[in-house]
């Protein structure tokens, strides 16, 4: 698959939920989205100013290249479906990422009456996308799918890590919650499936602190959350054009680049020594490691 759309992009930062400080303008730009698999994929993005941002995944690991990184970066865990192909691009990646949600309800968006579902990422993703400076404590997902039409319409994302502190550290453990809010709409046939043409997505980041194991209390307190400082990003976009069974779309396509920078999960270390005693044990065998199966990773819930 190929799209190719626009995007308007503002932040601002406040004190609370309801004071507002500061806001940063407004950026406009362009992006192009390919796609072989759900877990193979490319997107760059160019703004208004020249900066260029690119993120793939080639199957294998997920990857970021920014201006502000001298070095590609790889993501922590799992690769993921991205974000951009779920959100009304690609309904089998939605249809997947759903496949075992549980039903939470019913809800009106926008007039549009939806039966919402919720996935939350497995404790062994989690545990994967955690480092030695974060740990990420619960990520979830909400789909609003219309009742008539069973279409996407609102995509709702909450994301909650930990900042580990010394053990004998007297503050308080700090946080950081990311939630987004995503309406998805202009549906039209490209090749007898609806996609999605335009849409809107609003994140917010707020850090917080809290004594271990308060986080639940903090969390149900409507109050609390409001005061918290919070900085704020909204993005529109729209596609212009979208493209299915592209010709000579091959794997080597979204291969990373070469200075990518490995992420340093809990489980990699653990992982290279696994692969490594399993290669030792082909050789001694006699194949050179080929009779090994090679392990065939969970697919991760929660998109990128």
């Amino acid at each position: 698959m190929f799209a190719m759309g626009k995007v308007r992009m503002s932040s601002t930062t406040s004190k609370s939920s309801k004071a507002t400080k500061k806001g940063m303008g407004e950026v406009h730009g362009g992006f192009v989205v390919w796609q072989k698999k759900p877990e193979l994929w490319c997107v760059e993005m160019v703004v208004a100013s020249g900066t260029k941002m690119s993120a793939g995944s080639d199957g294998k690991v997920a990857w970021r290249q920014t201006p502000w990184q001298q070095q590609a970066h790889a993501s922590r865990g799992l690769p993921r479906p991205i974000r951009r192909c779920v959100q009304g691009l690609d309904p089998k990646s939605t249809a997947d990422l759903f496949s075992s949600a549980a039903s939470v309800g019913e809800e009106a968006v926008d007039g549009v009456d939806c039966f919402v579902l919720r996935v939350d990422a497995e404790p062994s993703a989690l545990h994967a996308r955690s480092g030695a400076d974060v740990e990420v404590i619960r990520h979830a997902l909400w789909g609003y799918f219309s009742q008539r039409t069973g279409l996407l319409v609102r995509l709702e994302d909450s994301h909650l890590l930990r900042i580990p502190r010394p053990a004998d550290a007297a503050s308080a453990s700090m946080y950081w919650e990311t939630t987004m809010a995503s309406t998805i709409g202009d549906y039209r046939p490209v090749d007898g499936i609806n996609i999605a043409h335009a849409g809107r997505t609003v994140v917010s980041v707020s850090p917080f602190t809290r004594a271990a194991g308060a986080v639940d209390e903090a969390d149900a307190d409507v109050d609390a959350r409001r005061k918290r400082p919070c900085t704020c990003m909204e993005e529109t976009w729209s596609i212009e054009e979208v493209e299915f069974n592209i010709a000579g779309l091959s794997t080597e396509c979204f291969l990373p680049p070469r200075d990518l920078v490995l992420s340093d999960s809990k489980d990699q270390p653990r992982h290279n020594k696994e692969q490594g005693d399993k290669a030792a044990k082909g050789a001694r065998d006699g194949d050179g490691g080929c009779g090994i199966r090679a392990a065939v990773p969970r697919k991760p819930l929660v998109p990128v």
